[in-house]
């Protein structure tokens, strides 16, 4: 996060263990997603025992796991981010033109929103090659080293050129920005971080910017915005992204300019022609879950940050502004719980509302702005399938007291490849290599993928929806593929339901029989798989998953 200023007294009812709660997320998201209970302490300047409780109701809620005596972020968090990006629409109508604009001209593209005196990604259309791009969807940069933010700018006011003098005078490395490195004057460049303001005015003027290596050596990018049709302003900032041993800056805007305006006009008659989003279900269960859980734990769950958290959930597609009423609604909380909640999100940033001054929060529409994308989902915007299941594979090889595997069909269909694994302790146990490759018809798992599976999964996610054959409940082998081994697995599906992988545990056949298998493994088996597919289904909602 960018050095504040001296934070204003939060409101008297505003929260305060939402407020913690809310700073141990942002420590642990600048922290890659993982540190230790005693790193927290230090980094929040909480009470131990603070810490203890707020990760403790975080865990609860399946945001944060406890490994040891760290806290790690799980994919559960990413529902916070998810309910920014369905509430702003913009990812779900323009990231497949984004996506064919970034196959066209085989070079990056992204889509960035503006967050103040930064910008931050919203889609990311990355290409995989040995010089690659490590921006993460909901990374935060500072305006004056992007191509968006001159863009964003020519739409500023004099307060927020005020607010954005006043944060270069206090950080002019851009030290508060963790996903940089501190500023310099680039090798080459053509503009430095103190041009800025030129730059705003060029880009008023020519409908356009460039980054020249701003960001680091090598780094080049062209930017066009995109506009709201209802409004003209800008919606978001559509960017072709590349580097100098493939192109200059000045190329970038010769040559691939014309295609990302081109490209840029259709996403606009996209949004010209979008229907109203139509509202989801809501989860008004929650006010419930939160009070039965304050009621099994005690003290170590603190209902206020978990009620607080849920306020951020009733926001969506279709329910892009919701007014006090209506967030009480869709949560079950009472409105005075809804209430203060909104009020510490509006103190913390994280809430816009709409409204004269002075009016109440009864009286006003709040909308979610994208700093809530800094609560956990950065870290998580590039997590694979693997190592999603990997925490569920330990628990449940802990579980039955025997290896466990995921494995995918590779691109030729005949085999099937080991992505993660997880050993039980036995003298004699089943040893499988991650990364090992077999014949899909000898094995538990390639046997269910080829029934289920029409044709070989491609390693991204999300995916629109794909006919699928119906998913057997579970396949066994017994001595198939090697003497001694007997098998069990079940599938696991994407979004749109289709087999993508499958989840097998492996004995030999000495400990257990087939019947034994299928009473005592499957159904461990098939709760693992579906809290695999939970975590896989939000992780994938508006991020590329890859399977391997």
């Amino acid at each position: 996060m960018p050095l504040p200023d001296p934070a204003p007294a939060p409101p008297a009812e505003a929260v305060a263990p939402l407020m913690r709660g809310v700073a141990v997320l942002h420590r642990l998201t600048e922290a890659n997603g993982v540190l230790s209970l005693s790193a927290l302490e230090r980094a929040t300047g909480l009470a131990r025992s603070t810490v203890d409780r707020i990760v403790a109701t975080l865990a609860r809620m399946g945001y944060v796991r406890l490994d040891g005596r760290d806290a790690t972020l799980t994919p559960r968090v990413m529902e916070l981010g998810n309910a920014y990006l369905a509430a702003l629409r913009l990812p779900a109508l323009l990231s497949g033109r984004a996506d064919a604009l970034a196959d066209e001209l085989d070079e990056s593209v992204s889509l960035a929103v503006a967050d103040r005196d930064g910008i931050r990604f919203v889609h990311q259309a990355t290409r995989r090659r040995a010089m690659s791009l490590s921006f993460r969807i909901g990374d935060l940069l500072p305006a004056e080293r992007t191509a968006p933010g001159p863009l964003f700018a020519t739409e500023w006011t004099t307060g927020e050129w005020r607010t954005w003098r006043a944060r270069r005078q206090r950080d002019p490395q851009n030290r508060g920005f963790p996903t940089v490195p501190p500023a310099q004057e680039p090798p080459g460049g053509t503009a430095a971080p103190d041009d800025f303001e030129r730059r705003t005015t060029e880009a008023a003027r020519a409908g356009y910017a460039l980054d020249d290596q701003l960001i680091e050596p090598g780094l080049v990018a062209v930017s066009v915005p995109v506009r709201d049709p209802r409004t003209a302003r800008i919606a978001c900032v559509a960017s072709v992204v590349s580097h100098t041993s493939r192109h200059t800056a000045a190329d970038l805007r010769d040559t691939l300019l014309p295609r990302l305006r081109t490209a840029v006009a259709t996403m606009e008659e996209d949004l010209r022609q979008a229907p109203p989003a139509e509202p989801g279900p809501t989860r008004s269960g929650l006010a419930i879950w939160t009070g039965a859980s304050k009621q099994e734990l005690g003290r170590e769950f603190v209902e206020s940050l978990a009620r607080g958290l849920t306020v951020l959930t009733a926001f969506g597609e279709g329910r892009a502004e919701l007014t006090l009423t209506e967030v009480a609604k869709a949560t079950g909380l009472a409105r005075a719980t809804a209430r203060r909640a909104l009020i510490t999100y509006e103190h913390l940033g994280l809430l816009t509302s709409a409204g004269a001054a002075g009016e109440g929060p009864a009286h006003r529409a709040f909308a979610l702005t994208p700093r809530v994308l800094s609560l956990g989902f950065p870290p998580l915007s590039r997590t694979s399938l693997p190592q999603i299941a990997i925490p569920h594979l330990r628990a449940l090889t802990d579980d039955i007291q025997e290896t466990t595997s995921l494995a995918v069909l590779t691109e030729s269909g005949d085999e099937i490849q080991y992505t993660a694994r997880a050993l039980a302790h036995h003298v004699m146990s089943v040893d499988v290599r991650l990364g090992a490759r077999l014949p899909a018809g000898r094995t538990t798992t390639g046997r269910l993928l080829l029934e289920t599976t029409p044709a070989p999964a491609t390693p991204t996610a999300p995916a629109d929806p794909a006919p699928a054959l119906p998913p057997a409940p579970y396949t066994v082998t017994d001595e198939e593929l090697e003497q001694g081994v007997r098998a069990i697995a079940v599938p696991i599906h994407d979004r749109t339901g289709r087999v993508i992988a499958a989840l097998n545990a492996a004995t030999h056949v000495a400990r257990r029989t087939t019947e034994e298998c299928v009473r005592d493994i499957l159904p461990a088996l098939r709760s693992t798989a579906s809290r695999i597919e939970t975590d896989l289904h939000t992780a994938a909602r508006f991020t590329r998953v890859p399977l391997t």
